[in-house]
C-alpha cells in the first residue's frame, strides 16, 4: 500500500517540508517496528514522537486501564458568557443555511478558578485514555481515534450526549432527530476519511450507547464502529495513515475543509493540543485517542476546553448546556 496523496484540510499549514517531516518520522518508526509514543496537535504544527524505551518521566499515559475509583477533586468554573456563545452559535447557523457547513464542532474555553495539580488529576481520574503531558495539560478521553490490529483499522466516532439520570434517557437520545442527523453525518465523514487509507470500509455497529462517568453524574454517549482493511505492510505507512485522517472528523465537522476554516474564524482561542490525537504503537498494533476532556495550564491559571456539534436543528441553550456538562473530572 502506498497513499499517493494527502487531504491536507488545514489551510494554516504553509511549510510543506515540515508537514512531510511528520509523516516521514512516523513512517521511520513504523518501518523499524519500534514501539513509540506520539502526540500531534489539532493543526499538525506541533508533534512529539518518542521511543517508548526513552519516554521521559513528565509524560504519563494509560490505555484501557479503567478502575472504579473515587476522588473529591472538583472544578470551580467560569463558563463562557451565554451571549458570547450565542453569537458564535448564530454565526454557525447562518453558515449552515448558506451551505458552507452541515455540521461544525464548536468548542469553548472554561476558566478554572481553583489551583490545580495536573499530575494529581491524571492519577485520580478514571477514563479509557489518560494522558499527562509535561505538566502542560492532562486529558481523560473516552474517545478512540483509530486502532490498528491484524491489518484492520477501526474508528469509533462519538456523537450524541445526554444526562443518564434523565428518565428514559437512552430512548430519548436514540430517537432525537437532531442527534441522529449529527451522528449520521459524522459516520459518513469517517467512512470517507478511512477510504483514503483503507479498503473494504464497513460500519460494524451504528449508534451503540456507552455510559460515561462525568464527575458526580453519568452521561450516555452514542458511538459507532467503522472499520477498513489495510495491507500487511501498513506499519511502514503509519505517518501516511494518521496524517491522511487528520484532523479527526468527530471534532471538526463536514465538509471538513470549509468547516475547519469556519472553526478558525469562529472560535476565539487556539485549540493547540486540544482535539489533536495521541497514541502508542507497540511494534505490532496501534491505539490512539482524540484529545478531549482536556484540562490545560495557561500562564498562571488553568482552563478546560470542551464543546459539541452544531447542526441546523441545534438549539443554542442545549448546545451551551452540553458544553458545560463536558467540563468535569471523571
Amino acid at each position: 500500500m502506498r497513499i499517493k496523496y494527502y487531504t491536507i484540510y488545514n489551510t494554516k499549514i504553509k511549510k510543506t517540508g515540515e508537514f512531510l517531516s511528520l509523516i516521514s518520522e512516523l513512517n521511520s518508526y513504523g518501518k523499524n517496528k519500534k514501539p513509540f509514543f506520539f502526540i500531534i496537535n489539532f493543526d499538525m504544527t506541533k508533534w512529539d514522537i518518542i521511543d517508548l524505551e526513552n519516554l521521559p518521566s513528565d509524560i504519563l499515559y494509560s490505555i484501557n486501564k479503567q478502575e472504579i475509583t473515587t476522588h473529591n477533586l472538583s472544578l470551580d468554573t467560569i463558563f463562557e458568557d451565554y451571549l458570547s456563545y450565542k453569537n458564535k452559535f448564530d454565526n454557525i447557523l447562518e453558515n449552515i443555511k448558506r451551505g458552507n457547513t452541515y455540521l461544525l464542532n464548536l468548542t469553548s474555553k472554561t476558566k478554572i478558578k481553583n489551583d490545580i495539580n495536573l499530575k494529581q488529576v491524571y492519577l485520580s481520574a478514571n477514563a479509557k485514555y489518560k494522558l499527562f503531558y509535561k505538566d502542560i495539560f492532562t486529558s481523560f478521553s473516552p474517545e478512540t481515534f483509530v486502532t490498528i490490529c491484524n491489518n484492520k483499522i477501526n474508528s469509533f466516532p462519538m456523537k450524541g450526549t445526554i444526562n443518564a439520570n434523565i428518565k428514559d434517557a437512552k430512548n430519548i437520545l436514540l430517537k432525537d432527530e437532531k442527534e441522529l442527523a449529527e451522528h449520521t453525518m459524522i459516520v459518513d465523514l469517517i467512512r470517507n476519511d478511512l477510504s483514503i487509507v483503507a479498503s473494504n470500509i464497513k460500519v460494524e455497529n451504528f449508534r451503540y450507547i456507552d455510559k460515561i462517568k462525568a464527575g458526580n453524574k453519568e452521561l450516555l454517549q452514542a458511538s459507532s464502529h467503522i472499520s477498513g482493511s489495510l495491507e500487511e505492510n501498513w506499519h511502514e505507512q503509519i505517518g501516511d495513515i494518521l496524517v491522511g485522517l487528520l484532523p479527526a472528523g468527530s471534532i471538526t465537522g463536514t465538509p471538513k475543509k470549509k468547516t475547519i476554516e469556519l472553526i478558525y474564524d469562529t472560535e476565539d482561542f487556539k485549540r493547540e493540543y486540544f482535539t489533536g490525537i495521541w497514541g502508542v504503537f507497540d511494534g505490532k498494533n496501534l491505539d490512539s485517542s482524540v484529545l478531549i476532556r482536556f484540562l490545560q495550564k495557561e500562564s498562571n491559571s488553568y482552563v478546560y476546553k470542551s464543546g459539541g456539534g452544531i447542526t441546523i436543528d441545534s438549539l443554542c441553550k442545549n448546545e451551551y448546556q452540553e458544553m458545560m456538562d463536558k467540563v468535569y473530572i471523571p
